[in-house]
């Protein structure tokens, strides 16, 4: 555990540090925000979907991040012009709050709190939940947000299909029959382990904590939903239904209880849905999440 958090905080550190060093020219963000999108992630998706082994009783672990996603929209429309947010503002809340770090964090915490037992759990929740959800949803709602004119069923669709992460997807489960050559997995696993490193450096490139005192209302309710709401509505349901074994409702609790997902906050840059915003969300939001999820896990205990 911690070599998982010495990892992620070192990761952002350097982007904050890079940055203050001015060997950085303004905007160098976005070309690892393009790599994290268009390499790692993809790579990432290819290896893991295609070696996931997938247990139909798993189906209620897989459902619970499209179930906080779809509240997300709601949840944050319904309050965030209250606090007077612009759209731009509510849909990087959407997709920040709205999808957990359950990869990047969430695979590594629940192996280290749960033990082996835990991690296969976790990992369809992952795979079968925030990654379907960040490859097809959660891109079609970016893509709506952050055109200048609404798209069309047909361009939204070209949309999901182009966008990397979705074609691995596609790809993995398609040549799931066949094994990889050994050559290939190895590449797979080396350029998907620059996913975590690569993408918190981004976030650490863009994080201003000193802009944050006019944004903590949006962090705070942002982070309110993802950090608390949603784990504890978990918990409620996921106790409510007979026959769960411990460890897919502790596993799947634990998920729920992730941070911000750093690939969604690139996902909202990309699409220039409130940047700044969604970085925050994630470098407030994640270091929280390690004080946190620990504690909600104790409500299935």
């Amino acid at each position: 555990m911690g070599n998982v958090i010495g990892l992620l905080g070192a990761c952002m550190v350097l982007g904050v540090l890079a940055r203050h060093s001015g060997k950085f020219p303004e905007g160098s963000a976005g070309a690892f925000n393009t790599f994290v999108l268009y390499v790692a992630l993809p790579a990432l998706v290819l290896r893991a979907m295609h070696q996931l082994v997938f247990v139909p009783e798993l189906l209620v672990a897989a459902s619970v991040p499209w179930l906080y996603y779809l509240g997300a929209g709601p949840f944050f429309r319904l309050l965030g012009p209250r606090l007077g947010l612009s759209k731009p503002s509510i849909m990087a809340l959407v997709l920040t709050a709205g999808l957990g770090n359950t990869a990047f964090v969430g695979l590594p915490m629940a192996e280290a709190l749960l033990g082996a037992k835990g991690l296969p759990v976790a990992v369809v929740v992952d795979q079968l939940g925030s990654f379907l959800v960040l490859s097809s949803l959660a891109t079609v709602a970016a893509a709506r947000a952050g055109a200048d004119t609404p798209l069309s069923l047909r361009q939204l669709a070209r949309k999901v299909a182009t966008f990397p992460a979705f074609l691995a997807l596609v790809v993995a489960l398609a040549t799931r029959p066949w094994a990889y050559p050994v050559w290939l997995d190895g590449v797979l696993e080396r350029l998907g382990s620059l996913l975590t490193p690569l993408a918190l450096f981004a976030i650490g490139l863009q994080l201003r904590l000193s802009g944050i005192k006019p944004r903590l209302p949006a962090v705070a309710l942002g982070l309110s939903y993802k950090l608390l709401l949603v784990p504890a509505l978990t918990a409620a349901g996921l106790l409510a239904l007979p026959g769960l074994a411990p460890t897919v409702v502790q596993a799947t609790l634990l998920q729920s209880a992730m941070g911000p997902m750093v690939s969604a906050a690139i996902l909202a840059a990309e699409h220039d849905l409130d940047p700044d915003l969604a970085v925050l969300m994630v470098g407030v939001g994640v270091p929280l999440s390690f004080a946190t999820a620990p504690l909600m896990l104790m409500l299935a205990r």
